[in-house]
């Protein structure tokens, strides 16, 4: 792991694309701003690790199962289309 000390407004380069700027620091708090490509996926660890579980589930499911999840849901409070 590489470690790196930056203030406020500094930059750091990850390649030639992506930068993390450190925008405000409020006591044990750091905001950065990330400008990334948008064929890059940007997420917060525990948001990333989500999206994983969830990946992994669907790669599990069987192909009965499938079907299920497309299914439209019927919510019986639609009110009737007027003719």
């Amino acid at each position: 792991m590489l470690v790196l000390s930056r203030t406020r407004d500094e930059t750091i380069m990850i390649g030639d694309n992506i930068q993390i700027t450190v925008v405000d620091i409020r006591g044990d708090k750091v905001r950065l701003g990330i400008n990334a490509p948008t064929h890059i996926a940007v997420h917060r660890k525990e948001v990333y690790d989500a999206i994983q579980r969830e990946n992994e589930a669907a790669a599990r499911m069987q192909p009965g199962e499938i079907g299920e999840v497309t299914k439209p849901r019927q919510t019986g409070n639609a009110a009737p289309k007027k003719p």
